[in-house]
């Protein structure tokens, strides 16, 4: 795994940066449920709590794919 370090603004803590880079990057497909549960420092459930309190859908169905689900 890669290391990044970078300097936060005061108003921001570690763990705030990391729980958002995790929502960004679980929401761009680049990371699955569980990796991005781990960077964020939570089980996957929490993590799953905390994306909907954010907005940020856990699972993402495109228009398409949801109708054909929807029909089925």
């Amino acid at each position: 795994m890669g290391k990044l370090q970078i300097e936060l603004p005061p108003e921001i803590s570690e763990g705030e940066a990391r729980l958002l880079l995790a929502f960004k990057l679980y929401e761009l497909g680049r990371l699955s449920l569980g990796q991005a549960a781990r960077l964020a420092g939570y089980s996957k459930r929490a993590f799953m709590e905390l994306l909907g309190r954010y907005g940020v859908p856990v699972i993402a169905y495109p228009p398409e794919e949801l109708q054909e689900e929807i029909e089925g």
